[in-house]
C-alpha cells in the first residue's frame, strides 16, 4: 500500500509539473500573439517630453523624502509659479523657448541604427527653428566604411540646415563612431569614454594551403586586373597584397581628410594613428570639447529649453515579431527553470 501511494504521488507530481509547464507556454503564446497584434499599423515616430520625465522623477523622490507639510508647501509654490508664468505669457505672449531634440545611435558593425536615425532627422528638420539644437547620444565601436559614411552624412544634414549639433559620448565612439562625432559643433565625452581610433583595418584568413593539401581546386575568374585583390581560397599574390594595402591607405587618407575638415583644430597626424584615448586624454588632444555625460547635459538644459527624445520605430513583419517573442519566451522559461533547479533543498 505504501509503495502504491508513493508511486501515485510521483505520478501526480509529474502530471502537475507538465500541466504547469503547458499552461506557462500557452500563456506565453497568448501574450506573444497579443503583442504582435498590438504592433499593427505603419512605422511610427515616438516623441517623449524629457522635461516632464525629469520633473516626474523629482516629484516621486520629493514625495518620499519630504514631510507631508513640506511636500504640500512645495506643490503650492510650484502652482504659484505656474500661475505667474501663465499670466506673464498672457500679457506678453508665450515665450518661445529653444528646443533640444535628442536622438540615440547604438551602432553595430553595419551601422543599422542609421535606418532609424535618418527618419528621425527627416522629421525634425521639417519643424526645427533656428534656435533649436540636436543632441546625439552616440555609442559605437565603428564598422564598415560605407555604412558609417552614410551615418556621418545624415548628421551633416543637420549642420547644413544651420542647426546646432552636439554629440555626447558616454561610453565609446571609435573609428566610424568618431567619423560621426567629428561632424558636431561640439563633442561631449564622459571622462572614461573611449574616443578616437582614426584608422582602417582589414583582415581575412586564407585556406589555399589547406585546399592544396587535400587536392581541392578552387577557381576564381575575373575581368579587370584588380577586380579581386585578396581571396579566402585562392593563392594570393604579392601584387594583390600591395594593391590591397594601397586601398587601405587611400581609405585612411579620406578618413583623415574628413575628420580634419570637420575639426581643423586637431593635429591630425598626431591623432590619426589608429590609437584610442579616454575622454580626459581626448580633451587634451582636442578630440572632444568638454568632459560631461549626456545625462548631466540634458539636466543642465532643462531649465532653459524644451527637451524632446525622438525614436523612429519601424514595423517588422508578423513572422519576425513572433520569432522574437518565442526567443524571449524560451529565454524566460530557461531562466525560470535554472532558478528553480538552483534552489537549495529545504
Amino acid at each position: 500500500m505504501t509503495q502504491f501511494l508513493a508511486e501515485y504521488s510521483l505520478f501526480l507530481a509529474k502530471t502537475l509539473t507538465w500541466t504547469v509547464a503547458l499552461l506557462a507556454v500557452a500563456v506565453g503564446l497568448v501574450a506573444i500573439l497579443r503583442s504582435a497584434r498590438s504592433q499593427h499599423g505603419h512605422d511610427r515616430l515616438e516623441v517623449k517630453n524629457l522635461n516632464e520625465r525629469f520633473e516626474h522623477m523629482a516629484e516621486i523622490l520629493n514625495a518620499d523624502l519630504l514631510s507631508e507639510d513640506a511636500f504640500k508647501r512645495l506643490a503650492k509654490q510650484r502652482k504659484a509659479e505656474e500661475k505667474a508664468k501663465r499670466k506673464a505669457e498672457k500679457r506678453a505672449g508665450p515665450a518661445e523657448r529653444p528646443r533640444v531634440f535628442t536622438l540615440n545611435f547604438d551602432g553595430d558593425l553595419a551601422a543599422h541604427a542609421v535606418d532609424s536615425m535618418r527618419e528621425e532627422i527627416s522629421a525634425l528638420l521639417q519643424v526645427a527653428r533656428d534656435s533649436d539644437e540636436v543632441l546625439l547620444r552616440l555609442e559605437s565601436e565603428g564598422g564598415m566604411v560605407h555604412a558609417y559614411g552614410l551615418a556621418a552624412s545624415q548628421l551633416q544634414r543637420i549642420r547644413g540646415r544651420g542647426l546646432k549639433l552636439t554629440v555626447a559620448i558616454d561610453k565609446v565612439a571609435a573609428s566610424g563612431g568618431y567619423m560621426m562625432a567629428c561632424v558636431a559643433d561640439r563633442i561631449l565625452a564622459a571622462p572614461f569614454a573611449i574616443v578616437g581610433s582614426i584608422g582602417v583595418i582589414a583582415q581575412l584568413p586564407n585556406f589555399h594551403r589547406v585546399l592544396k593539401k587535400h587536392e581541392i581546386d578552387f577557381e576564381l575568374h575575373t575581368a579587370g586586373e584588380f577586380k579581386r585583390t585578396l581571396t579566402l581560397f585562392g593563392e594570393n599574390t604579392e601584387a594583390g597584397r600591395e594593391k590591397f594595402r594601397e586601398e587601405l591607405e587611400a581609405t585612411h587618407l579620406l578618413f583623415k581628410s574628413f575628420v580634419s575638415g570637420n575639426r581643423p583644430q586637431l593635429d591630425i597626424d598626431r591623432v590619426a594613428t589608429g590609437e584610442h584615448w579616454y575622454g580626459s586624454q581626448a580633451l587634451d588632444l582636442k578630440l572632444v570639447d568638454k568632459l560631461q555625460t549626456s545625462d548631466d547635459y540634458l539636466l543642465e538644459r532643462k531649465a532653459d529649453a524644451d527637451l524632446y527624445e525622438l525614436a523612429f520605430r519601424r514595423r517588422h513583419p508578423l513572422s519576425e515579431r513572433l520569432a522574437q517573442g518565442l526567443v524571449r519566451l524560451g529565454g524566460g522559461l530557461r531562466s525560470g527553470m535554472e532558478k528553480a533547479w538552483s534552489r537549495p533543498a529545504s
